[in-house]
């Protein structure tokens, strides 16, 4: 089951307010992804805690599989 690129979308905006989202298909099977996102939240952030916030936000579709890998 691949994930839903506009859900995966949302689930980012909604995690992170105001933030300026991007997912784009890695390799055309809509499991491996890569999500560009401008967030006020990463202010004063390291680019892992900045994957970290990320990454919580679709967690739900790495648990169920839909989501292999996202960068």
């Amino acid at each position: 089951m691949a994930a839903d690129l506009d859900e995966v979308k949302e689930l980012i905006e909604q995690a992170l307010p105001g933030a300026d989202v991007e997912v784009l298909d890695e390799t055309g099977t809509a499991d491996h992804l890569r999500a560009v996102v401008r967030a006020p939240q990463f202010e004063g952030l390291s680019r892992i805690d900045q994957h970290r916030l990320v990454k919580a936000a679709v967690q739900e579709r790495m648990d169920d599989g839909s989501i292999h890998a996202l960068s």
